[in-house]
């Protein structure tokens, strides 16, 4: 995974667990704006979210961050 992946999903998960939560869950549609500007990366996310993991499409962020943080 890119550093600047990795690095975007832990600062999403932070943020979204700081103001909603630890039970707060997630999509890694949550790591790019609404506008598909870098479909390269998105695939990547997607890759590790799907394929990799079979990770549902919500999962909790405290999940998802501790999965990153093991890369």
């Amino acid at each position: 995974m890119q550093q600047i992946l990795k690095a975007k999903i832990i600062e999403v998960c932070n943020k979204k667990i700081a103001t909603k939560g630890e039970n707060v869950g997630i999509s890694f549609y949550a790591f790019f704006k609404n506008k598909n500007d870098n479909p390269e990366l998105l695939m990547e996310a997607a890759t590790w979210w799907i394929k990799t993991h079979k990770l549902d499409h919500f999962e909790k962020a405290v999940k998802i961050k501790n999965l990153v943080g093991k890369l």
